[in-house]
């Protein structure tokens, strides 16, 4: 019978990690709480040492059914009679493991790249280990970091090439994160086969408790993702739903917490209140552990990056996946500059964004795709089409499973599956600081309060924020960027208002909303 794979626990013997607690009473009580595969791991202690624990960790394992596997130590493995071990792509090579141990044995192999993966599965793996999915404390000089986007793609190879080996994602998952790998890297009918944690267990007071929670998580979706079988499709089904929206929001009030730059905290605020939300500028990390819980959604906008900013907007993220609070990304100037270039891998491979915002060159530089070199905040010129532009988004939004907004001339809005072109808006949002960002407040309120359609959810706060620009660009008095906010805040608390009270003649009249069939 092959191994299940389902929570695969690797040790840590290390007193960081390990603390004060005995390695074998730790790992019995992880094979307790759900745990169905051990790796021991250890890269300090002599060789004697390590038989002697490989071989107390091997009689608990049998005792209850578990395979033992041994780290790249195939005289190790030997030695004990473990089922297997799992190496390295700079440890024995797979061709001489397999003749060592035997055509029954357990080997695995780590596989950062596509090409790392084909190679394993085709000569023979039992399993793949992929990652480093996220940064890790628990192991040094790690090659690359590729996220759910980059295990995504090792799975979606997989599939398409027929390669049936097993699968297992590695690397700083834990609690806050482990059902956002499970859910982001699924293609199709494959998915992973398990999930490897090392201090989530290890360094727990109580492993046998947190073994039982991460195996639980792995079998049910976070909070904030929820799928549904039947969702509005055509243009009319959508706009239809835009004013329910509207209302859900006014009556909730949500909090909408911004992390963002100082040059706007006001003007978002502003905005926040004129649609009915309830805004709070708090930048400091260590806030959002009680904000998460308040059913509200957090705004990550990368106008400064700092050190300091970028520690505390993690923590966040990690808060508000954790209560399942619904995180919106706002990558402005991403490709400006090295620093903010290495900002966003930071923050995408920290947490999971249920919207992600920016404009052509900011969804370009996370999509990976394009070397323009951004001016400040604006986005680089393009020559590139409105289908080239909305086959970007799709594509975003499917390798993410995230809602995508590109800005622009013309908006476009996908969640991997449907996407739309909206042609609303004014020029004078493109002459006004802060526009951008509190575009992102706005959707990030509306994404707080409908969770079961958040493509609907953001399309109405796009719709309601680029409809009131119009309004206010019109008015008799605007004649310019200095005169149109005030008007834009005025025709925002208007719209909110007359939605409220049953009026949606604006969004029927106004609403330029077009259905793309795009391929990615």
């Amino acid at each position: 019978m092959p191994p299940n794979y389902t929570l695969y626990l690797v040790t840590d013997s290390t007193k960081a990690i390990l603390g004060e607690k005995d390695l074998v009473w730790v790992v019995e009580q992880a094979i307790k709480g759900g745990v169905t595969i051990v790796q021991y791991r250890d890269k300090v202690n002599e060789t004697s040492i390590l038989i002697r624990v490989a071989k107390d960790l091997h009689r608990v394992c049998k005792n209850y059914g578990v395979p033992l596997l041994i780290n790249d130590r195939v005289d190790v493995a030997l030695a004990v009679g473990a089922e297997g071990v799992h190496i390295g792509q700079d440890d024995m090579d797979l061709k001489t493991a397999r003749e060592l141990l035997g055509h029954d044995a357990v080997i695995g192999v780590t596989c950062s790249s596509v090409e790392e993966a084909c190679a394993a599965a085709m000569g023979g793996a039992s399993y793949l280990g992929i990652g480093t999915v996220f940064t890790t404390p628990t192991k040094e000089n790690v090659k690359s970091i590729i996220g759910t986007a980059g295990t995504r793609e090792i799975l979606d190879t997989l599939s398409i090439d027929d390669l049936k080996t097993p699968t297992v994602a590695i690397g700083g998952i834990n609690g806050s994160n482990i059902q956002r790998v499970v859910y982001q890297t699924k293609v199709g009918s494959k998915s992973l086969d398990g999930i490897a944690v090392v201090s989530a267990i290890i360094a727990a007071d109580d492993p046998r408790s947190a073994a039982s929670q991460l195996r639980d998580m792995i079998g049910q979706p976070r909070p904030s993702i929820v799928e549904t079988a039947s969702k509005a499709n055509e243009v009319e089904q959508l706009l239809a739903g835009v004013p329910k929206v509207i209302q859900q929001l006014k009556r909730a009030a949500p909090i909408c917490h911004n992390m963002t730059n100082l040059v706007v905290q006001n003007f978002a605020a502003n905005v926040a209140l004129c649609i009915g939300a309830s805004p709070i500028m708090a930048n400091n990390g260590e806030e959002a552990k009680d904000l998460a819980k308040l059913a509200g959604g957090l705004v990550v906008n990368m106008g400064t990056v700092t050190p300091e900013g970028l520690s505390n907007s993690l923590r966040a993220i990690k808060a508000y996946n954790t209560y399942g609070g619904p995180v919106l990304l706002d990558p402005v100037g991403a490709g400006a500059t090295q620093v903010r270039r290495d900002a966003v891998k930071t923050l995408m491979s920290g947490g999971y964004f249920d919207v992600i915002k920016g404009n052509e060159s900011e969804i370009n530089v996370i999509l990976g795709e394009g070397n323009v070199q951004q001016k400040g905040v604006d986005s680089a010129g393009s020559k590139a089409s409105d289908r080239d532009r909305a086959s970007r988004a799709k594509k975003l939004a499917a390798r993410e499973q995230s809602i995508v907004i590109m800005t622009g001339p013309v908006d476009f809005i996908s969640d991997g599956t449907r996407t739309y072109a909206i042609k609303n808006g004014h020029e004078y949002l493109g002459k006004v600081s802060g526009t951008g960002c509190t575009l992102g407040t706005t959707v990030a309120a509306f994404i707080a309060v409908e969770k079961e359609d958040k493509l609907l959810a953001a399309l109405s706060g796009l719709l309601m924020y680029e409809i009131a620009a119009e309004h206010a660009g019109c008015q008799p008095g605007v004649s310019g960027p200095g005169t149109f906010v005030p008007a834009f805040l005025d025709a925002l608390d208007n719209l909110a208002t007359r939605t409220e009270n049953g009026d949606s003649d604006w969004l029927v009249s106004a609403a330029k909303v077009e259905k793309l069939d795009v391929e990615i």
